[in-house]
């Protein structure tokens, strides 16, 4: 499951695989600073995720007052007409109405659900059958929800399905029900507003002001992010049937890498894992994913609680921690299809042959592109600078307002 900030990210998640994109709607989600989408968008965004044979999952997944209720239930009406698949909620007023309306609903892991009994309490009273478990489990527990539910609900137990964080940003508070954002900014991370306070360094200081110390090398309130590619296998032996991406904040290069990534080694370990070689040839795979997986952002990669508490595995310094970085070039305006060529207006950051740019819009999604070579008015150059439109070659159409970035290496100090 993929996430959609964005149209372009939402098409980006569909061209690299996903199964299933989640999104969430202006107002009532847990990314309220993301593009989002309008109510009105909902028939749309269906049939997009439909046409590409994935589902579309509305993220409803705030608290919500009182005076909002009227407009939480016109939502989820709309939602049902759409033919939106489910809604992942945890505010049982958005739980209630989804029932009501035989929408059917994801239980949020903003619930903290951490163990068999509340699978089976939530699913034997309100019909749900998929949980969002606590970031907080273990692959041991998870294991032992999974034997217990067989125990005592039989065959009925395999209508429960268990869906985990696989990759992304981690909260330092219990499942992502944080209260500091609210108390130092007035923006409540319990309604998508978070301000990232725990993202900052921070000193303690004595009351009589005397002394002071800084909380050493490490962000301590800010966890690593979290991958699960390394050990993907024991999630899926595990009994997990949903791996969800975090990311509706993340460009739509992140979203098509991390999702490509996690396509692959899921379709790789359900094709070739009875093969005799297949331990080796995995692990091979997984090495190239993590490779590829570092040249998008991240604040280093975390095993989360999976393994065990991750006492230790917190950011060692601020932002991108990638192995690349992307500089804005400009955007497409127009595209050739009889030349296959692609028309550049050069803003900002210029390019040069053999440099990987990413194209980006609402209709194209996420386009990598290798520059094979530059013309300017069908002559060759060597260079395309600011200022300047020029023409390089591409198989795959795009759209005119397109926006174009220039992949850079970590180390590159080629002027822009």
């Amino acid at each position: 499951m993929a996430p959609g900030g964005s149209w372009a990210s939402l098409r980006a998640a569909l061209q690299s695989g996903a199964d299933a994109i989640y999104f969430g709607v202006r107002g009532f989600n847990m990314r309220e600073n993301s593009c989002n989408f309008r109510t009105a968008e909902l028939p749309r965004i269906a049939a997009t995720c439909h046409d590409a044979g994935a589902r579309a999952y509305l993220a409803l997944n705030t608290i919500i007052y009182e005076e909002e209720l009227p407009r939480v239930r016109r939502i989820l009406t709309a939602a049902k007409a759409a033919g939106i698949d489910s809604v992942i909620a945890w505010d049982m007023a958005v739980i209630q109405t989804a029932a009501d309306l035989a929408l059917p609903v994801f239980l949020s892991t903003q619930m903290s659900v951490s163990n068999s009994a509340a699978l089976e309490a939530f699913y034997r009273t309100y019909g749900i059958r998929r949980f969002v478990l606590a970031r907080e489990c273990t692959l041991a527990q998870i294991r032992t929800m999974r034997r217990r539910l067989r125990t005592r609900l039989g065959d009925a137990a395999g209508e429960i399905e268990i869906e985990v964080f696989a990759h992304g940003a981690m909260c330092v508070s219990v499942s992502g029900r944080c209260y500091m954002s609210e108390a130092t900014t007035g923006k409540s991370a319990n309604r998508g507003q978070c301000t990232q306070p725990c993202r900052r360094p921070y000193q303690i200081t004595a009351a009589d002001h005397e002394v002071s110390y800084r909380m050493g090398e490490n962000y301590l309130l800010s966890p690593q992010d979290l991958c699960t590619l390394p050990f993907i296998e024991q999630l899926l032996q595990a009994g997990v049937h949903s791996l969800k991406l975090e990311g509706r904040g993340r460009p739509p290069e992140y979203v098509a890498t991390v999702t490509a990534a996690y396509r692959r080694a899921v379709d790789f370990y359900f094709a070739q894992r009875r093969k005799p070689d297949f331990a080796s040839r995995f692990q091979n795979l997984k090495d190239t994913l993590m490779r590829e997986l570092d040249t998008v952002f991240h604040r280093g990669l975390s095993s989360g609680f999976f393994l065990g508490q991750p006492i230790d595995q917190w950011t060692g310094v601020p932002n991108n921690q990638s192995a690349s970085r992307k500089a804005r070039v400009g955007e497409v305006v127009k595209y050739y299809h009889k030349a296959a060529a692609i028309e550049i207006r050069v803003r900002e950051t210029g390019f040069a042959p053999g440099d990987e740019l990413l194209i980006q819009g609402p209709h194209t999604g996420m386009l990598r592109l290798r520059v094979d070579s530059i013309q300017i008015e069908r002559q060759p150059v060597s260079e395309a600078l600011r200022g300047q439109s020029v023409a390089v070659h591409s198989e795959t159409p795009v759209r005119p307002g397109d926006q174009i970035y220039r992949l850079i290496p970590r180390n590159e100090r080629r002027s822009g």
